[in-house]
């Protein structure tokens, strides 16, 4: 059974930075496209960013492009998310998903899920 475990969320000011790591607990990591997305409170989840199985290509939604970098280790079946001059608005569960089918930004793609990170950024 494939398991990921998100780490590295918590409490920051604005203009802050956080990274957040996933492990997957998956004999063929390098098969995963990997996506993380967040839920605010009264929001539905939406997409943050994806990186493809070999790590060679990335996707992010508008609104983090510029601040937030995802990257994936294979070797230490981890994908982490840095996020840098974090928003009010950043603050969310964060979670991480992973797919086999295709990177997307729905997601309906990706199973399974983390339990999530919490990220507070304070005004």
């Amino acid at each position: 059974q494939v398991q990921l475990v998100e780490s590295g969320g918590g409490l920051v000011q604005a203009g802050g930075s956080l990274r957040l790591s996933c492990a997957i607990s998956a004999r063929t990591f390098s098969n995963y496209n990997m996506g993380w997305f967040r839920q605010a409170p009264g929001k539905e989840r939406e997409f943050v960013a994806a990186i493809n199985w070999p790590g060679s290509s990335t996707y992010y939604a508008d609104s983090v492009k510029g601040r937030f970098t995802i990257s994936r280790d294979n070797a230490k079946n981890t994908v982490y998310l840095q996020m840098n001059s974090l928003k009010p608005e950043d603050t969310a569960v964060y979670y991480c998903a992973a797919s086999t089918l295709f990177v997307s930004t729905a997601p309906a793609a990706y199973n399974p899920w983390g339990q999530g990170t919490q990220v507070t950024v304070s005004s």
